[in-house]
């Protein structure tokens, strides 16, 4: 903190005052730390340092000090003075409408967010226990090989990849990532159509502003994924949820009739949140309508490498010849959300624009770690790592669905068992409300995200728990299965007593 530019600009604005410099300070810092200018637990400087680099008298210094503390701003310990934890008030939560600065399309877009994270029942970004979805067995990720990857790539690099990096990513990453698509999830590609990116949801946002144009019709799943609503709706789209059932995103005639899509997104391997997976004719279905309306499909394959059940499914890019298929992946669930690296695969004939799109405004670097990720695909690791991660998953998945149906399946069912990192427990009752449910999970300690707020479209959509489970360790399912029943089972008392009365 720089104390003479704060004391500067603090003085002009309040110079008419014609407070003494002994007030001026005081005022000052007082002002600071109630704005959160000096945060809870700021180390103040020493009088004397203070003192001097202000051109006060230490005495001036002193009495500021001396005042604050009085006040309870600041706290004397044994090393100088810090700021109370307590000391700060609450920023004022800025106005609604169109005073609060933001355009239209952007208030609208918070709106989504508000939903996507289950209507005001916020989480924290970095939510590990149980069951937050999407979060992986971080403790089991070999760490110390990834360090030695990543240090073989450092030392490696010139100067001359210090600079700015291919804006379609590293080319033995693009290499890499090709061959294992094509060898463990049926995808038909080569390198240049594989296309670096640094996660999801920016997948998301160049895919939508790539192939479609603003006013053009996006189908998303209802229930789905609130990110592809909110990417459709900030890239100016007419989105249309299209309803989910077992078999996975079912689009009647009159949807491909009264609304023909431009994109189709779609997570046919394990559906989000549902579990659903896309049967085989379903997924056929899709790839001739599509083609025959000129539509192109995003598949989202976020956690396809965890098949627990059934016959292995390949993906949708390659069951027909040159299908109307963009594929989307990521590294966040198969290793570490920090990664921060994803890819598209885009359809040949469009892989040319695509490229020279790319080039005007993707973001170029972290080169060490896109080629320590080419030398973890391409050294095995990373099949291995898959492996143990899919038996432990599978032993985890297992303890849940047992813990849920001896503690919580009087009045709710289990779906999406056969693949991923989650479960969806539907309620039978639709009346119940999964989102006060929810909220006063979470103060027992328990994430149980709503599924009723993942709803993209018109209906009543799923009610129930969205319950992640690959990082919780089996022996606590039990404890936390018969948690959520007894939540449970006061809805249902509370249900019935209602009908009762």
């Amino acid at each position: 903190m720089d104390f003479a530019l704060l004391l500067n600009a603090f003085e002009r604005t309040h110079r008419e005052r014609g407070w003494p410099r002994q007030r001026l300070l005081h005022e000052c810092l007082r002002a600071a730390i109630r704005s959160g200018q000096l945060a809870p637990g700021t180390r103040l400087a020493a009088t004397r340092v203070l003192a001097a680099e202000l051109g006060l008298a230490r005495n001036t210094v002193l009495y500021a000090y001396e005042q604050l503390a009085s006040e309870g701003f600041v706290l004397p310990d044994r090393r100088g003075t810090v700021v109370a934890g307590s000391a700060g008030v609450a920023v004022a939560s800025p106005v609604s409408g169109a005073q609060d600065g933001l355009s239209r399309r952007a208030r609208h877009l918070r709106g989504v967010a508000g939903q996507d994270v289950n209507a005001a029942l916020v989480f924290p970004a970095d939510a590990m226990g149980a069951f937050a979805p999407g979060v992986p067995a971080l403790d089991e990720f070999p760490l110390a090989q990834w360090r030695r990857m990543l240090d073989r790539a450092w030392r490696a690099l010139t100067p001359r990849q210090l600079n700015y990096g291919d804006p379609a990513g590293e080319p033995q990453l693009r290499m890499a990532i090709a061959e294992h698509l094509r060898a463990a999830r049926g995808v038909v590609c080569d390198a240049g159509q594989v296309f670096i990116t640094d996660g999801t949801q920016s997948s998301l946002d160049i895919c939508l502003r790539a192939f479609a144009d603003q006013g053009d019709t996006l189908w998303i799943e209802h229930p789905g994924y609130g990110g592809a609503l909110a990417a459709g709706r900030g890239a100016g789209l007419q989105v249309t949820g299209i309803a989910v059932d077992m078999d996975g995103i079912a689009p009647t005639d009159d949807d491909w009739r009264v609304t023909p899509p431009r994109l189709i997104y779609t997570t046919p391997s394990h559906q989000y949140p549902t579990g659903s997976v896309l049967s085989p004719a379903r997924r056929m279905a899709l790839l001739e309508r599509a083609r025959a309306a000129g539509a192109l499909i995003i598949e989202d394959d976020y956690d396809s490498e965890f098949r627990h059940g059934g016959p292995p499914l390949a993906a949708m890019q390659g069951l027909v010849a040159d299908a109307p298929v963009v594929y989307l992946g990521t590294f966040s669930k198969t290793m570490f959300p920090a990664l921060r690296l994803a890819f598209i695969v885009v359809p040949a004939a469009l892989a040319g624009a695509f490229a020279q799109m790319q080039a005007q405004g993707a973001a170029r670097g972290r080169v060490a770690e896109q080629l320590a990720l080419a030398e973890f695909l391409r050294s095995g690791l990373f099949a291995r790592h898959v492996r143990r991660m899919r038996r432990l998953y599978r032993q985890r998945r297992d303890a849940l669905s047992e813990a849920l149906q001896r503690h919580a399946c009087g009045g709710a069912a289990i779906h999406g068992g056969t693949a991923g990192m989650h479960l969806a427990l539907r309620f039978h009752d639709g009346a119940w409300d999964d989102l006060a449910l929810s909220r006063r999970a979470a103060q027992d300690g328990i994430v149980a995200l709503a599924l009723s707020a993942h709803g993209t479209g018109e209906g009543a959509g799923w009610n129930g728990f969205l319950l992640g489970y690959a990082q919780v360790p089996a022996e606590h399912m039990d404890g936390l299965a018969r948690r959520l029943g007894a939540l449970l089972a006061q809805a249902g008392a509370a249900g019935q007593a209602k009908r009762a009365q």
